[in-house]
């Protein structure tokens, strides 16, 4: 086994493993679930060049007479790419004392500001950071306000 192919191998696992945290450890993580809403996505271009990359390394390697290992550890990681960039859907999942947005946990009381844009992008600001909040529907930034009314405890 070569060095690239245990590169490789970390590469998956890595990959994986945060794929299994995305769906299933982080919706079970600080309590019930109050809204899980999808995102809008960013754009794909970059995933089509990841895996545009990854099918000229397979092409090399098989060309080149490379390591059977090292072309099923790329077919690996094509598939997690489409699953990644094509599959996955970011979402925002709201919990009782916080919310998850881009997999980081952010308590409600680090929120100082609220203002929705006029394009329908949700803004809110953090002690030093802004987060944009990019809903797919925009029916729910209307679930969202509902949900901060209902939580009275959160101070904004």
């Amino acid at each position: 086994m070569t060095i690239t192919d245990i590169v490789l191998i970390l590469f998956v696992v890595a990959l994986l493993a945060w794929a299994i945290y995305d769906e299933l450890i982080m919706p079970k993580r600080h309590g019930e679930t109050l809204l899980a809403l999808p995102l809008l996505r960013r754009s794909r271009i970059d995933g089509f060049i990841f895996a545009g990359l990854l099918v000229i390394l397979i092409y090399n390697n098989v060309t080149n007479n490379g390591s059977v290992l090292t072309t099923w550890l790329l077919c690996a990681l094509v598939l997690l790419a489409i699953y990644l960039f094509w599959i996955r859907a970011p979402k925002i999942i709201f919990k009782t004392t916080g919310f998850f947005f881009a997999n980081v946990w952010i308590e409600y009381s680090r929120i100082q500001k609220m203002n929705l844009s006029e394009d329908g992008v949700l803004v809110m600001q953090l002690e030093q950071r802004r987060l944009l909040i990019r809903v797919k529907n925009i029916d729910d930034l209307e679930r969202i306000s509902h949900l901060f009314m209902q939580n009275q405890e959160v101070k904004i």
